[in-house]
């Protein structure tokens, strides 16, 4: 099957690699290529935000059932698990895929692009998988398709776990993998160890990249208000402005990235993404809202830079005749790629990819709630290829523009199939 917008692509492994997978695997896993495909274009046509995928979730459960797996469901309010049962019992392992989609407005001409529109917090926005979910849901539908008529040769179990809300519930409700795992997700048969991916639109089709220990970032939001005393705009003696008061904060956030944070052991980074105050020009408001996030690797760092924050805030503020508070909300911790289950597994990824297609990467800023699952049980996270051979400029996750090579999800497909195998046939 030729697939849009895609040039051609070498899809080879090396021919040890093909030698050692079984062939009979590896022909059904070819043969579902276009199949998958086909339910990424759904997915993608007809994405869902954070704990809404509602229709989503009844696609996935149909196909889990249509398998003849034990089905569970609304999971964390959407999610989905598939229970397949090997030959014997043995361990457990979990093989996660993230389903919902993000506020985003799609630019591009894909015939399959989102057209969905929706409400979020009160502002009117278009729907979009612009992270590559979409294609994480087919990629794990194909696995659980493959090993059902493979059975035989899995000595344990495989829970399918189809997840909601990996981009953060909604205000005031919860979610994503917290939420699954606080419902026992994990449990009932215990999970004893999980696998994960993630496509990448700057990583080249038909390569992985891994990282032992620490690979994502622990993400916080946070929330600054600030209050100052209305007056005219004209006599700005007469009120405390909120507005020059977020400025010095913003300001000051900054200072603390790049005079207090040892960068030379991990990266930090603090970014204010969204400021609201005032209603006229000539008006100097009485309050301000900063919103923002703080990414680190490093959890005494993270405390570090919480209480910095939370203290410059207030102090910024009074000097200036105001005052201020911070909110703090955790959204992910560190995600942690056990080094001996990493070690154990990276094998079967250069088996499968060529070893030449396997490579090391440095830790990354952005976050994953995948770390909530490896806090219990022992986890292995790594990066898929998306980006199509000669491009240069891909476009960014979470923008309208992203866009995913197709031809990468083969790859994701065999690999999350034999790190099952041998996962559960050699340990």
């Amino acid at each position: 099957m030729k697939h849009l917008f895609l040039p051609f692509l070498s899809l080879f492994v090396t021919f040890g690699a093909l030698a050692q997978m079984d062939a009979a695997l590896l022909k059904d896993i070819e043969s579902i290529e276009d199949q998958v495909v086909e339910w990424r274009r759904h997915f993608h046509q007809n994405p869902e935000l954070s704990n809404r995928e509602f229709n989503t979730a009844k696609k996935i459960e149909a196909h889990l059932r249509s398998l003849g797996m034990e089905v569970q469901t609304g999971i964390a309010k959407t999610g989905v698990v598939g229970i397949l049962k090997g030959n014997d019992k043995g361990k457990v392992v979990a093989l996660r895929a993230d389903i919902d989609a993000l506020p985003v407005t799609e630019r591009n001409d894909l015939p399959f692009k989102s057209e969905i529109k929706t409400d979020f917090l009160n502002t009117e926005t278009g729907v979009m998988h612009a992270c590559g979910h979409d294609t994480h849901i087919a990629i794990l539908m194909g696995v659980a398709e493959v090993l059902s008529k493979h059975k035989d040769k899995l000595n344990g179990t495989v829970k399918f776990i189809f997840q909601p809300a990996e981009e953060g519930p909604p205000p005031g409700e919860e979610g994503g993998a917290k939420l699954m795992i606080k419902e026992g997700v994990l449990k009932n048969p215990d999970v004893d160890a999980i696998f994960g991916l993630h496509i990448n639109s700057g990583t080249p089709v038909n390569t992985i990249k891994y990282k032992p220990e620490g690979t994502m970032a622990a993400v916080e939001r946070f929330v600054v208000n600030v209050t100052g005393k209305q007056t005219h705009g004209s006599a700005p003696w007469s009120g405390v402005d909120p507005i020059l008061i977020s400025a010095k904060i913003i300001d000051g956030f900054q200072t603390i990235i790049s005079r207090e944070a040892e960068l030379t052991e991990a990266p930090a980074v603090i970014t204010v993404g969204k400021i609201t105050s005032g209603v006229r020009f000539n008006i100097i408001p009485e309050s301000a809202q900063l919103i923002g996030t703080v990414r680190t690797l490093d959890p005494k760092m993270r405390d570090m830079i919480i209480k910095r924050m939370t203290d410059m805030a207030q102090d910024i503020a009074k000097a200036y005749g105001g005052s201020a508070t911070v909110e703090w909300q955790n959204n992910t911790v560190v995600t942690y790629n056990d080094p001996s289950l990493t070690a154990q597994m990276l094998p079967t990824l250069e088996q499968i990819a060529g070893k030449e297609n396997v490579s090391l990467m440095k830790a990354t800023t952005g976050g994953e709630d995948f770390s909530y699952f490896q806090e219990v049980v022992p986890g292995f996270y790594f990066f898929l290829g998306g980006m199509s051979k000669g491009n240069t400029t891909p476009y960014p996750h979470h923008t309208p523009d992203f866009m995913i090579d197709e031809d990468g999800m083969l790859l994701g497909v065999k690999a999350m199939s034999q790190l099952t195998i041998d996962y559960l046939n050699k340990t």
